[in-house]
């Protein structure tokens, strides 16, 4: 059995050792230009070129959650892209988001300033159901962060194309649910795939519809950047229909240095790490699904190119 590592700006060192040690009958061996044929293949952000010379690979490993960069390449229709589960990304992105929602709710991005500027304030606490949170994306990452945020006792919604059943967790499906999901939901999270039809997702339209289309909605985007149209948000803000967001993903990464989200009061930047893959638990899961193919079983995370994800 062969395996090949194509990493675009990614160290493949480390993968190839690991992927040695846990698959010691494999030859696994890093990508270059006319390379022998693999069985398998672990990559990020693979050139064309790589999949015009592996048409037969059977499988297909993403090291991140999302796929929607490797889909716009022509992969072979033998070829099964499988995603991810977890690989540590869940905890961290409970993490992120209960940190996110926790400093708006109690407004420490007001005492902050005010400590920086010396003041002693006090601001009067705000009621839990008065900030329900809406979690869009109910898969692996959307499920635990809903559950973790409902263990601070805030009412939590959640939205997916399919009906899901989450206890502690009101479930909408579908676009006929979709507004209702969102007037439901004065704090909402962005946890969906990248596809066509997500694409552009948080508009000026979507947004306004938060909070039951009152004032003081609340935007977490840990998702992928496209599903925000950038020009939508500032008006929103700058009009008090949105009291603020926090983004870690954006159109252009890195953030242009003159972007204006850099610098708007009521946005907060962090550098697209709300859950970063873990690699040795990747290793230990694409090892596993390796093992799992070559005896002819099915494995999870297998993407649908139709769903596009």
């Amino acid at each position: 059995m062969r395996i090949t590592v194509c990493l675009t700006d990614n160290r493949p060192d480390p993968w190839i050792e690991g992927l040695r040690a846990a698959l010691p009958e494999a030859v696994v061996e890093n990508w270059t230009p006319g390379a022998a044929p693999a069985d398998h293949a672990v990559v990020w952000a693979p050139p064309q070129r790589f999949l015009d010379e592996q048409p037969g690979l059977r499988g297909l490993f993403n090291i991140g959650a999302g796929v929607d960069a490797l889909l716009k390449l022509k992969v072979a229709p033998q070829t099964q892209v499988v995603r991810l589960d977890d690989a540590g990304m869940s905890v961290q992105m409970a993490e992120y988001v209960c940190h996110a929602l926790i400093r708006h709710f109690r407004e420490f991005d007001a005492y902050e300033a005010e400590a920086r500027a010396r003041r002693w304030s006090y601001r009067k606490p705000r009621e839990r159901q008065d900030f329900a949170v809406g979690v869009m994306g109910l898969g692996v990452l959307g499920e635990r962060v809903a559950k973790a945020v409902a263990q601070f006792e805030f009412p939590v919604n959640g939205w997916s194309r399919s009906p899901k059943q989450i206890h502690g967790v009101g479930c909408f499906a579908g676009e006929s649910q979709f507004d209702d999901f969102l007037g439901a939901s004065r704090v909402l999270v962005n946890l969906l795939p990248l596809t066509r039809e997500t694409r552009g997702i948080l508009n000026r339209d979507t947004l306004s519809k938060l909070n039951g289309g009152r004032p003081g909605g609340y935007l977490i985007n840990v998702a992928r950047g496209a599903h925000l149209v950038d020009d939508d948000l500032i008006p929103l803000l700058d009009s008090g229909q949105l009291a603020g967001a926090m983004l870690d993903v954006f159109n252009v990464e890195p953030l242009p240095a003159r972007h204006p989200f850099w610098s708007h009061p009521k946005i907060t930047v962090t550098p697209h790490g709300s859950a970063r893959t873990e690699r040795d638990i990747s290793i230990r899961q694409i090892a596993g699904k390796i093992r799992a193919m070559e005896r002819g079983e099915a494995v999870a995370g297998v993407v649908d190119a139709g769903r596009g994800y």
